[in-house]
C-alpha cells in the first residue's frame, strides 16, 4: 500500500493555484489499462503530481509480463521540484524507473517517440493563468496547428501540446474539465481532437469527481494519432469513478461539426430529431431571429449604484438624479413580466429599484453622496476608475425582454412592461421593430415549451451549484418558437396566458410548460405526445446531470 507523502509547505491552496488535483486510484487504473497495450510501450505522464498514472502504469506492464524479471522504465514532467521527487520514490516502491524531468511541460520541445501519454493536466482557469507560463502554453499550441483564445483555461494547451509527443497511432488518455464539451474557447480543440485521431471515446460522470477543484470531468480516450479524421464518438456514462468497473459498450455519436459544441453527445437521437425538424421547417428559430441580447449595465459596485425608496428618502435625493431600475438578481423574473406594480411592491420589500445617476452638476444631498463613495474607496474599482466621471454609470436602453442568466430551472423571459433599466446579472433582448408588439406580447409565454427548455441545457454550461448560465451569444442561438408560428398561434396563446401567469407565481413551472405544450407543440402539428415525452425525458436528465454534480460536489 502506498502511504502519502506531504510537504508542509504545499497546502492545499498552493496545489489549487497551480491546478495539481491528484486523481483517484480507479481513474488511474482504468486509463492506464485502456492506454497501455503492450510491456513494450512507452508511457508519459506530462503532469506528473504525486506518480499517480506512472504508478498505475507500472502495475499495468507488471501485469502484462507477468512471470518475466521486468522493472518497468516510465517518463514523467513536473514543475513543482518536491512532487516530482515523490514521484520517482514512489514508482520506485511499486518495481518501477521513473525519468522525471523538474520542468515546465509547455517548456519542452515535443519528442514524438511515445506509444501513450496519460494523466491529469493542471486545470488553471485563466483569470490565474497568466505571464510568461500562458504565453509558452499558447505557443506550444501554435506549433500543433491550434490557436487559442485569452480566455481558455490551461488544460486547452495541454491537451494539444500532450498529443504531439505521441508517434503516428499512438494513444491519448487524459482526465479534462467537462469544459471540453461546452465552451466557446475549446472550439480549435475539440476540432483538432476529431481531425488527428482515428477515434475518440468520452466517459462521463453523473457525480464530480473532484468536488474540491469545483468542476466536473471527463475521460478523453483518443486513439490512433495522425490517422484521423475520426468519423464518430462513443460515449460512455457511469456515476462516479468506482463504476468505471462495469462500463457499458456505450454509444456512437457523429458531430455535424466537430468544433461546436459536445453537448449532443449526451442526448437521446429520439430527442433531438424532432428539434432539428422543427428549426428545419422555420417553426422554430433562434433567438437572435426575434433580436439582440445584450449584456446589462456594469456599475462597479452595486451595492453603492443602487438603491430601494427607503435609501433614497434617506438620502434625500431628488427622482431626477434617479432611474427606475430592475433590482440586481433575477428572483423576482419568474413570471411573464415585470411590471410597474411590481416593481413598487419590490421596493416596499427593501429592494433596490433605482440606479444613482446624478444631473450635471449635481444637488447637494447627490454630490454629498458622491463625496461619501469617495471615502468609502468606491471610486478606486476597476469599473468606477476607468470612467471619465466614476459615480455616471454608463447605461443601456431599456430592453423589450428580460433573460435571466443564471437559473437553478431554465432561462427565462419576462416582458419590461416597466420600462425600466436593468444591471448585468440578466440580459436585455431588444426586439426587432417588426415583431416588437408580437414579442412582447406572447414571446416569454411561447418560450415556456419543452422544446426551448430542452435546447437551453444544450447551449447553455453548467456552473457550480448546479446553476445553468446562459451567455448572450448562446442566447443567439437558443431555439425559440418562430415569429410566424406564434403569430398563427397568438388567440391559443392568450386563452392560456393567465392560466400559466398563475402557475408560475405558484412555483410550478413544469405545470406551466405542460399547457405551453398543448398549444405550441402538439399545435404546430408536427411534433406527436411521445416525441414530446422523449424531449422532455432529455430535458430532464441534461438537467438531472448538473443538480446531480452539484450535489455530489458540496
Amino acid at each position: 500500500m502506498l502511504v502519502p507523502f506531504n510537504d508542509p509547505d504545499d497546502t492545499p491552496a498552493l496545489r489549487k493555484e497551480r491546478g495539481a488535483f491528484f486523481t483517484p486510484d480507479e481513474i488511474t487504473r482504468y486509463v492506464a489499462n485502456w492506454a497501455i497495450r503492450s510491456p513494450n510501450d512507452l508511457v508519459l505522464e506530462p503532469s506528473a503530481g504525486d506518480a499517480a498514472f506512472l504508478v498505475a502504469a507500472v502495475h499495468r506492464i507488471r501485469e502484462l509480463t507477468k512471470g518475466m524479471d521486468v522493472r518497468p522504465s516510465v517518463d514523467g514532467v513536473e514543475i513543482h521540484d518536491h512532487s516530482a521527487r515523490i514521484a520517482q520514490q514512489r514508482v520506485r516502491e511499486v518495481g518501477g524507473e521513473a525519468r522525471i524531468r523538474n520542468s515546465d511541460f509547455f517548456s519542452l520541445t515535443p519528442e514524438p517517440v511515445f506509444d501513450t501519454v496519460i494523466g491529469n493536466p493542471p486545470y488553471i482557469r485563466y483569470q490565474d493563468f497568466s505571464g510568461e507560463m500562458r504565453a509558452r502554453s499558447r505557443e506550444a499550441a501554435l506549433r500543433g496547428g491550434v490557436s487559442l483564445t485569452g480566455l481558455a483555461s490551461s488544460w486547452a494547451a495541454f491537451t494539444i501540446h500532450s498529443s504531439m509527443f505521441l508517434k503516428r497511432g499512438g494513444r491519448l488518455g487524459l482526465v479534462l474539465p467537462a469544459e471540453l464539451l461546452s465552451v466557446n474557447y475549446a472550439a480549435p480543440v475539440r476540432h483538432f481532437l476529431f481531425d488527428r485521431f482515428r477515434h475518440l471515446q468520452l466517459v462521463l460522470f453523473n457525480e464530480q469527481v473532484f468536488p474540491e477543484a469545483e468542476a466536473d470531468v471527463v475521460l478523453l480516450l483518443a486513439e490512433g494519432y495522425l490517422e484521423g479524421p475520426a468519423q464518430y464518438a462513443t460515449i460512455r456514462q457511469t456515476k462516479n469513478s468506482a463504476g468505471l468497473a462495469s462500463l457499458d459498450a456505450g454509444l456512437t455519436w457523429t458531430p455535424t461539426d466537430p468544433a461546436a459544441k459536445w453537448t449532443s453527445s449526451l442526448i437521446n437521437p429520439k430527442a433531438i430529431d424532432p428539434l432539428h425538424k422543427l428549426l428545419k421547417r422555420g417553426q422554430f428559430t433562434n433567438l437572435e431571429a426575434w433580436g439582440d441580447t445584450t449584456l446589462g449595465i456594469v456599475t462597479g459596485n452595486n451595492k453603492y449604484f443602487t438603491l430601494s425608496p427607503q435609501r433614497v428618502k434617506e438620502l434625500g435625493l431628488r427622482h431626477n438624479e434617479l432611474l427606475r431600475l430592475s433590482p440586481p438578481g433575477s428572483s423576482h423574473l419568474r413570471g411573464l413580466s415585470l411590471c410597474k406594480k411590481m416593481l413598487a411592491k419590490l421596493g416596499r420589500e427593501g429592494l433596490a429599484t433605482y440606479l444613482f445617476y446624478p444631473s450635471n452638476p449635481p444637488s447637494s444631498k447627490a454630490a454629498a453622496y458622491i463625496e461619501a463613495g469617495h471615502r468609502a474607496g468606491v471610486d478606486t474599482a476597476y469599473k468606477c476608475r476607468i470612467r471619465k466621471v466614476w459615480y455616471r454609470v454608463p447605461l443601456v436602453p431599456p430592453a423589450d425582454l428580460f433573460l435571466t442568466c443564471m437559473n437553478a430551472d431554465t432561462p427565462r423571459l419576462a416582458v419590461n412592461d416597466a420600462e425600466v433599466h436593468h444591471l448585468n446579472s440578466v440580459h436585455g433582448v431588444y426586439l426587432k421593430k417588426e415583431y416588437r408588439d408580437i414579442g412582447r406580447e406572447f414571446l416569454p409565454l411561447a418560450s415556456l415549451n419543452s422544446v426551448t427548455l430542452f435546447h437551453a441545457e444544450i447551449v447553455g454550461r453548467a456552473y457550480g451549484g448546479g446553476i445553468l448560465k446562459i451567455e448572450p451569444k448562446e442566447a443567439d442561438i437558443w431555439a425559440v418558437p418562430s415569429p410566424d408560428l406564434v403569430c398563427a398561434l397568438a388567440e391559443k396563446l392568450q386563452q392560456i396566458k393567465q392560466r400559466v401567469a398563475d402557475l408560475l407565481e405558484k412555483g410550478k413551472l413544469l405545470d406551466a410548460v405542460e399547457v405551453v405544450d398543448q398549444v405550441v407543440l402538439l399545435g404546430c402539428g408536427d411534433l406527436s405526445t411521445t416525441q414530446i415525452d422523449h424531449i422532455r425525458q432529455a430535458r430532464s436528465e441534461l438537467a438531472g446531470r448538473r443538480t446531480m454534480r452539484s450535489a455530489s460536489g458540496r
